[in-house]
């Protein structure tokens, strides 16, 4: 059976504050240690009215301090924003407090705008292009013995395990290159994952880090008790996805069972451009449609995603998805 983890943007919804989502988020991270999820992991985003992961490394802190066994890690933690020294240090600390249960994943986009991205850089001399010396330069400071003359304190020697995360061949070909796992943001841009897999898997070099590739997919789940109920609370993530599509970004809306018949056709499309990365439904829908994506793409993990507006709905996603689990039919043969 392939492990199951979850994706959290910390989401705020209408209504509510930052305050209330951190609570939710480390209820939830508290649900998915109960329920056998293995990793639980935070997304660097900036400047969006419905996200409140911006400081990804404090919140990791405050998810890990009220968790007792789950890993708990960046998914990702935007390189381009931060100097690599600033990131190992910070990471090195969380090791430290948390030892064995922290995961650093690493993205190449600035999860953000570009009058964000230079309030948050103050310049963009160093951009994404930079992003393959970026990752070894912060490999490096976690070595036993690195080539630099500055040393990352706490962070040197620390065995932080590291990915590299993408939603392009990019992403791919340098998880390949420098011999590390791959995660794939499938959940909201599916279109080039599956030649991305297979690129990596291609052209994947073992290193002291992974003998062997490993992928970890994306995936979105809404469960409940009836694909009606289900239909329904995924409207919140697809308002809140045709609003950031569209330039409004804002705070995570209430579901509206009518939703899909006040919209074009234009919002359809982007819809259903990311349909085959979800399941929507009912308990045997969701095993149904699950199953059928790993035997697609042959996942060895997947990171499950899923903005509820009702949180006791999101913990009801959750726990139907940890059941859904448990059966066979999720077994990879």
């Amino acid at each position: 059976m392939i492990p199951l983890s979850v994706l959290d943007l910390a989401p705020i919804a209408q209504g509510s504050d930052a305050a209330q989502s951190f609570r939710n988020t480390l209820s939830l991270a508290q649900l998915a240690e109960r329920c056998g999820f293995k990793r639980y992991w935070l997304a660097e985003h900036h400047g969006m009215p419905g996200i409140s992961s911006a400081a990804t490394s404090v919140l990791m802190a405050h998810v890990a301090g009220g968790t007792r066994s789950i890993r708990v890690g960046a998914g990702g933690i935007m390189l381009p924003n931060h100097s690599p020294l600033v990131i190992a240090e910070q990471f090195g600390t969380l090791e430290s407090l948390f030892p064995g249960r922290i995961d650093l994943g690493l993205g190449r986009a600035p999860g953000s705008d570009q009058i964000t991205a230079r309030a948050l850089r103050r310049n963009l001399a160093s951009d994404s292009d930079d992003f393959p010396q970026d990752v070894m330069e912060l490999m490096d400071y976690f070595s036993d013995e690195p080539r630099q003359p500055v040393r990352a304190v706490p962070g040197t020697g620390l065995k932080v395990p590291m990915w590299i995360l993408g939603s392009s061949l990019f992403g791919a070909q340098l998880a390949a290159h420098l011999g590390l796992p791959f995660a794939f943001a499938s959940h909201f841009a599916p279109a080039q994952m599956m030649q991305a897999i297979e690129i990596y898997r291609a052209r994947f070099q073992p290193s002291a880090r992974l003998a062997k590739p490993y992928v970890m997919l994306g995936f979105n789940v809404f469960a409940a008790d009836t694909d009606e109920e289900a239909r329904v609370l995924v409207t919140s993530q697809q308002q809140a996805f045709i609003n950031l599509r569209s330039g409004r970004p804002a705070k995570l809306p209430p579901p509206r069972a009518d939703y899909l018949q006040h919209i074009g056709p234009q919002e359809h499309a982007l819809l259903d451009s990311v349909r085959q990365s979800y399941a929507i439904g009912s308990p045997d829908t969701v095993r149904r449609e699950m199953n059928a994506f790993i035997d697609r793409t042959g996942a060895d993990e997947l990171m499950i995603a899923g903005q509820i507006f009702e949180h006791t709905a999101r913990l009801r996603s959750y726990e139907i998805t940890a059941e859904v689990a448990q059966a066979p039919a999720l077994e990879v043969v």
